[in-house]
């Protein structure tokens, strides 16, 4: 199993936001986590990268506890995340962001060949690999978001809400090569508002609600599951 959470709790100061989650991800997965608005989504991605401490629990990752290891060693060990709100360098240019994805490498070659992957990828950013990062469409920097996380090469690649604030024909388009990063070879866990596409492309799926897992299953039985459909889907 390349990732496993037991019994995870997390909290801002006093206050808990995750309560004993549990959860795992198998090498070459694609893993949905969905949830509302301060489910807990983001937190359970804040715990996986290290950004926030657990309080109570354990994580694996390819076979090692991990719950101690600080964030940038975890980026080291193969766990990069794209953040919720992109988190792009807006100064700094396209190409600029990309080598910053790089940073704890020393390969130059793997660099290299990862950049070419990263732009034959995104045909858009090697179009724009000059501009400033600023300067970009929403739906450009998000695509320099995920390519900046593909520069680490990781084993495991932590997508946080990537559709936000994108147009329909956008959000496709970047669900489209989330699905290709995944047959190339990385294991991906998405958390993701917009369940639908999120469920449609994800081989199994979590449901979040009040910081607690309260359902799980495969992609396509939780898109017909009349709950969540109810919930997450618009549909009665």
């Amino acid at each position: 199993m390349l990732l496993e959470i037991e019994d995870l709790t997390l909290a801002y100061g006093r206050i808990e936001a995750l309560h004993s989650v549990s959860l795992h991800v198998a090498e070459g997965e694609v893993v949905a986590l969905i949830g509302a608005n301060g489910a807990g989504k983001t937190t359970t991605m804040r715990g996986i990268s290290g950004l926030l401490s657990a309080k109570t629990g354990k994580i694996r990752f390819n076979g090692e506890d991990i719950t101690g290891v600080r964030a940038d060693l975890r980026v080291i060990r193969g766990i990069c995340q794209a953040p919720e709100g992109r988190g792009i360098f807006p100064g700094m240019t396209v190409l600029e962001n990309l080598d910053m994805g790089a940073y704890t490498r020393k390969d130059r070659a793997g660099i290299a060949a990862d950049l070419d992957r990263v732009l034959t990828l995104f045909p858009r950013l090697k179009e724009r690999r000059k501009q400033a990062g600023g300067t970009l469409s929403g739906g450009e920097q998000q695509m320099l978001a995920v390519g900046r996380a593909l520069m680490s090469r990781p084993k495991l690649l932590l997508l946080d809400e990537p559709s936000m604030g994108l147009a329909p024909m956008v959000i496709r388009q970047i669900f489209d090569i989330v699905t290709e990063i995944n047959q190339q070879g990385t294991t991906i866990l998405l958390v993701e508002q917009n369940a639908q596409q999120a469920l449609s492309r994800a081989h199994r799926g979590y449901v979040l609600e009040t910081g607690r897992i309260v359902k799980e299953g495969t992609g396509q039985d939780l898109l017909h599951d009349p709950a969540v459909k109810e919930a997450y889907l618009g549909v009665a």
